[in-house]
């Protein structure tokens, strides 16, 4: 099982967009997937034609260890689950402020629903992470064993990069040793511009040059670049991913060709060896 955090603290990057249209590609080539709105606006979830009503189960019932992941989850397609999120979820920092293992909810979770056989039929978890670096976000990057970060091809997104990448390195370092963060995902990418092919080619020379040592060392930029489209803009509102709104569509084509490079590294990562899961 890939476990997956989409993060960037920079919002409007299309880290929401990215989350749900990954998510709804590998279902569509038949992988199982689930996928976590951990952002408490819940942007993934109305995506997906999901409205939070009271009394519902959402992942903020994981945080309060109130339900298993089990009882959260919801059938939104074929081979597809969401774990729905709602502002409840913006209650965990305070709610969590003195917990011991606050930092390890999620991944007891998931574990604890992988040896249950809740969810040992899962090919892939997808973590839609809020822009913020808050409980939640540490509890996603603790869990994941894998992180995509999607980049607006802007000087301005670079400048909160590093940081994001610093955050990473600490993660790994003390909570989650299995981190890596696989690729960098250009998004809102504007063809033939001379910016948008300035800030690539910084960005390659920047992982070019990276500690071999660093969660980031064997990154790279997904060769898919996901293209200004309105088409990706339009689908929220008609609670449908891209490749249900407008299969034709640009969009739909640069996320179906991102999801074939995620399918084709799980060759690669079938032939390394894994590494165990520290206790949390």
């Amino acid at each position: 099982m890939r476990i997956i955090a989409i993060m960037n603290q920079k919002g409007g990057v299309g880290k929401t967009t990215s989350s749900v249209n990954i998510a709804a590609g590998l279902a569509k080539q038949g992988k199982k997937v689930l996928l976590l709105d951990l952002d408490s606006q819940g942007n993934s979830s109305s995506h997906l034609g999901i409205e939070v009503y009271p009394g519902m189960n959402t992942i903020y019932q994981v945080f309060s260890h109130e339900q298993p992941l089990s009882a959260v989850r919801q059938l939104v397609g074929q081979n597809l689950w969401l774990a729905p999120a709602n502002m409840d979820l913006a209650a965990v920092d305070v709610e969590l402020i003195d917990a011991e293992g606050r930092e390890f909810i999620l991944r007891r979770a998931l574990d604890t629903a992988i040896k249950s056989g809740d969810a040992a039929d899962l090919d892939y978890v997808i973590m839609d992470c809020p822009p913020a670096l808050n409980t939640v976000t540490i509890n996603a990057l603790t869990a994941a064993t894998e992180m995509f970060i999607p980049v607006q091809p802007h000087y301005l997104s670079l400048q909160g990069l590093s940081r994001l990448l610093e955050t990473s390195a600490l993660i790994k370092r003390r909570l989650n040793r299995n981190l890596a963060i696989t690729g960098l995902l250009l998004c809102l990418y504007e063809t033939g511009t001379r910016l948008a092919a300035d800030v690539t080619d910084d960005l390659m020379r920047f992982l070019d040059e990276a500690d071999p040592m660093a969660p980031w060392a064997n990154a790279r930029i997904f060769n898919s670049r996901i293209r200004r489209n309105i088409r990706l803009a339009e689908a929220p509102s008609f609670a449908q991913s891209i490749f249900e709104y407008a299969p034709e569509s640009a969009g739909a084509h640069d996320y179906n060709n991102l999801v074939k490079e995620i399918l084709a590294d799980e060759v690669k990562l079938q032939e390394a060896p894994e590494a165990p899961r520290a206790a949390a």
